[in-house]
């Protein structure tokens, strides 16, 4: 699975609440599938109000959820009393993000105290077949939680 060791041995229950109270997940209809240290998945049911003009997954949409993907699998390996913000990513939209749901899995590749480098991909999910549509390099940085 992951070759990364928690911090904090509640770290998966510290996840799931932290995105219990994130809105922007909320809003869109996604919901945490998977935590495991250093790994995260997020999982988001296709809904037409979430596209953009030819039908497909709107790229902000695309890009927010692998976002929380990669800032939660950091905050998975975060010590208690801290929290995650992205400081910088780039996303490579792959090909239109179109299928009956889509899956986010974001994964830690370097562990820092403050900086740590996130990888994620988000694949469309469709009769049962993935198709990677996106990937992310992501940066998170330790912020004292508030």
């Amino acid at each position: 699975m992951t070759d990364f060791q928690p911090r904090d041995p509640d770290f998966a229950a510290r996840v799931a609440a932290s995105f219990a109270r994130q809105q922007a997940m909320a809003t869109v209809g996604a919901r945490l599938a998977r935590v495991l240290p250093g790994a995260v998945e997020i999982e988001l049911p296709f809904r037409a109000d979430l596209t953009q003009q030819h039908g497909y997954l709107h790229a902000g949409i695309v890009t927010a959820v692998i976002d929380s993907a990669c800032g939660y699998a950091a905050l998975s390996l975060m010590p208690a009393g801290v929290e995650v913000l992205s400081v910088e990513f780039k996303v490579n939209l792959l090909a239109p993000a179109q299928g009956e749901r889509f899956v986010a899995r974001g994964r830690v590749l370097r562990a820092g105290r403050t900086i740590t480098v996130c990888a994620g991909d988000l694949f469309a999910v469709s009769d049962a077949q993935e198709k990677l549509v996106a990937t992310m390099l992501a940066t998170m940085f330790a912020a004292e939680a508030k």
